[in-house]
């Protein structure tokens, strides 16, 4: 791992549109193993989002941003969908991009950290979230079982997209 780099928290419905700008070029980047985003949808996102913010680098540049929603949200995910349909007093990870120059120097860390931490301020359980298996993406499944998720199901969400659903408890 890389050394650590300082960033500090902005909430993406605060955010300008030179961060939301940079939040959509990420995300555009890694769409296939999470998913499209455009600016309209972004906004529907932030509006419905428990949590919605990303790390900012000294130098201004986004080095990560996570969005994610409790049990309640009305969120249109099929994977939300899953969960919610099992779990309750969860919070759900919707998704996480971190840039190619701040990976693995603890953003994503920091923004889980942050995301559990207002989560458990709000009484939910669970952290949870879904990995891409088909696709794969190593480097998430090594990150979340870092962080002591475990696999709780699996599901097709959409065709040609096979996920594994990952859930940790917040106490």
């Amino acid at each position: 791992m890389e050394t650590a780099i300082e960033t500090r928290r902005v909430r993406l419905a605060e955010a300008g549109e030179e961060v939301l700008a940079e939040v959509l070029v990420l995300n555009e980047a890694v769409e296939e193993l999470t998913a499209p985003l455009d600016a309209a949808r972004l906004g529907v996102l932030i509006a419905r989002a428990a949590f919605a913010e990303a790390r900012l680098a000294p130098d201004g540049r986004v080095a990560g941003f996570l969005v994610g929603f409790d049990a309640e949200a009305g969120h249109d995910s099929p994977n939300f969908a899953w969960f919610r349909g099992r779990m309750d007093r969860f919070a759900y990870v919707d998704r996480v991009v971190i840039a190619p120059w701040a990976q693995e120097r603890g953003v994503a860390r920091a923004l889980y950290a942050d995301f559990a931490a207002a989560a458990r301020a709000r009484g939910l359980r669970l952290l949870v979230c879904e990995v891409n298996r088909v696709p794969p993406n190593p480097a998430s499944d090594a990150f979340h079982a870092a962080l002591g998720f475990r696999e709780v199901g699996q599901g097709v969400p959409i065709p040609g997209k096979l996920v594994r659903y990952l859930a940790r408890p917040l106490g």
